[in-house]
């Protein structure tokens, strides 16, 4: 990924207004805009990377952007972060290269590894992405949002265009199917107390 130019002092400036306010500069000011993509391009950035791969993820990230700057004048104003904003923006953008993610969620689990540090065992990596993989979308992309984004449910929330009980419901039948037999099998096991 190339570095990111450097933001011009009127823009430094202007880094202390909320992202609401940088949206709403930006209907007159369209350089406002460019303080959003500093702040949040690393996050979108890495949530679409660990979906479909960095080749993919900066055109995600840049398309993100894009349709944001293009809609943000439907920009909700009350709700100083845009971050869940742009997150379901990326997510709705992700979900036409469903195939691509597929084929990832794939090699995924062949090469049996996480690319966030490597510390599962490679059956239940592999397990892991199998199981990821078998989700219904609507279950997967909150707890993707959740795990890779760290967004909370509220956020999630605004980037699926869902109440919180619905993402906190798609989140529990998420982690009950994940914790499938094969799954549970590979957990580490308390010893006794024999106290």
């Amino acid at each position: 990924m190339a570095g990111r130019p450097e933001l011009s002092s009127a823009l430094r400036a202007i880094e202390g207004v909320t992202d609401a306010q940088a949206i709403g500069d930006s209907l007159a000011e369209p350089e406002a805009f460019a303080v959003l993509f500093d702040r949040h391009f690393d996050a979108v950035h890495g949530y679409a990377q660990r979906r479909v791969g960095p080749d993919l993820a900066d055109e995600i990230a840049a398309e993100t952007f894009t349709r944001a700057f293009d809609r943000r004048r439907r920009y909700d104003a009350s709700r100083e972060d845009a971050r869940p904003w742009l997150l379901g923006i990326a997510a709705n953008l992700l979900r036409r290269h469903w195939r691509s993610e597929r084929r990832r969620l794939d090699a995924y689990a062949r090469s049996a590894g996480f690319e966030a540090g490597g510390d599962l065992a490679p059956p239940v990596a592999a397990e892991l992405a199998a199981a990821l993989r078998a989700l219904p979308r609507r279950e997967r992309e909150p707890l993707l949002l959740l795990a890779w984004a760290d967004l909370s449910y509220e956020e999630i929330g605004v980037a699926l265009g869902v109440p919180i009980g619905t993402v906190r419901s798609r989140i529990s039948r998420g982690r009950a199917r994940l914790r499938g037999p094969n799954l549970d099998s590979h957990r580490p096991q308390e010893a006794p107390n024999n106290g």
